[in-house]
């Protein structure tokens, strides 16, 4: 994957970056792995916005992503890889040999035609699925469980590996790339490899406009608002926050303030915080 910049011929086009799409090789999606997905633009159920800065941007249609990995010992020949817009991450079509087709995040390095497989015998190759417990110690993973059968929920954007650093008892202890490191249990999957698409965190959008596409309004500062609408505001012309440290509109601490819960159960297993 590589990184397309334009000639400056408007300001628009002269920070733009765009990818070049050149791992690619369907442009359509597999009309079986996909749905309707209802934008929310930052509501909750009574109609209320909850999440400022949310609406607008491309129709998408979801695409059904495989993260449990779940046909264990099923072969599967990768068929194409696809763009998903509702992740920087691309996925993988798999046709496994009894006939069913999957989508997975692609891994980086795959290519069209590569056999993956998951399961605990599943040999050690980049894309296949296996147990913390059968991959080897400084092994690159994604794509990894916090709870056995759930599916993945860490690891899953573009780039993004864990290594694995230690293994004792029931627990596997992984490094994150925030750095944090952490200890799993040992019969949660992950998948061989790094998220491809590495160059994603390089792509500059370069003007609004292809903000408001991905589905993001205008965000306001709050140092130019009034008093009466956030901690911020007020003053004569550009003045200073006036407190202790930054705030949020509701007037919590932002901008570097820890919010994770003290009493959260899985703090136990955190060896180290995420600096």
């Amino acid at each position: 994957m590589g990184i397309r910049t334009y000639r400056p011929y408007t300001p628009g086009t002269r920070q733009a970056s765009v990818s070049d799409f050149a791992d690619i090789t369907k442009r359509k999606p597999e009309k079986s792995l996909t749905t309707y997905k209802h934008n929310k633009k930052g509501r909750n159920n009574r109609g209320v916005i909850t999440s400022r800065h949310r609406g607008g941007g491309h129709k998408r249609l979801y695409r059904i992503v495989d993260f449990k990995r779940d046909k264990y010992g099923v072969p599967a020949k990768v068929a194409a890889i696809e763009y998903d817009p509702n992740r920087n991450a691309r996925i993988a079509l798999l046709f496994y040999q009894d006939g069913e087709k999957r989508y997975i995040l692609a891994p980086a390095g795959i290519t069209v035609g590569a056999e993956v497989v998951s399961g605990e015998d599943s040999p050690f190759e980049v894309g296949n699925a296996l147990p913390l417990s059968k991959i080897p110690l400084g092994t690159e993973v994604h794509n990894i469980e916090l709870v056995a059968g759930k599916g993945g929920q860490m690891v899953r954007a573009a780039g993004a590996a864990a290594q694995v650093v230690a293994k004792e008892g029931d627990y596997v202890t992984l490094r994150l790339p925030s750095k944090e490191v952490r200890m799993v249990r040992k019969e949660c999957y992950a998948t061989i490899g790094r998220v491809g698409n590495t160059e994603a965190r390089n792509i500059k959008l370069g003007k609004a406009g292809r903000t408001r596409h991905l589905g993001r309004r205008p965000h306001v500062r709050g140092s130019v608002m009034n008093p009466v609408d956030h901690p911020h505001g007020g003053g004569e012309g550009r003045a200073p926050v006036g407190r202790s440290g930054p705030m949020t509109p509701w007037g919590k601490p932002a901008l570097g303030a820890k919010t994770r819960n003290k009493k959260k159960a899985s703090s136990r297993l955190i060896v180290r915080r995420r600096r």
